[in-house]
């Protein structure tokens, strides 16, 4: 479930960055390459997983389900950090300075 759950993260936060580029001025792209990332690995994973093991290829029980909205919330929490260290309105430069 966190395969699709990634997948599908990537895929809508691609589409929301392509239709505001050029213009990235709130780090989509990065945002987007997060969930690519995940979702690259997630894939590799559960391919070699299924080759060498078998069974089933995608689990979809709580656990996978939580595992994946885990992975999202963390992808989004690393988001936000590299978006208030770049600080792309200037809005804490203009706080921290009075």
């Amino acid at each position: 479930m966190w395969l699709i759950m990634t997948g599908l993260a990537a895929i809508i936060t691609t589409v929301i960055w392509y239709v505001k580029a050029p213009e990235d001025k709130y780090k989509l792209s990065l945002l987007s390459l997060i969930f690519w990332g995940a979702t690259l690995m997630w894939f590799v994973d559960h391919l070699m997983a299924y080759l060498i093991e078998g069974g089933e290829f995608f689990e979809i029980n709580l656990d996978a389900t939580l595992l994946g909205l885990s992975v999202i919330i963390f992808g989004l929490f690393v988001w936000v950090v590299v978006l208030l260290v770049s600080d792309p309105k200037g809005v804490l430069k203009r706080v921290l300075k009075g």
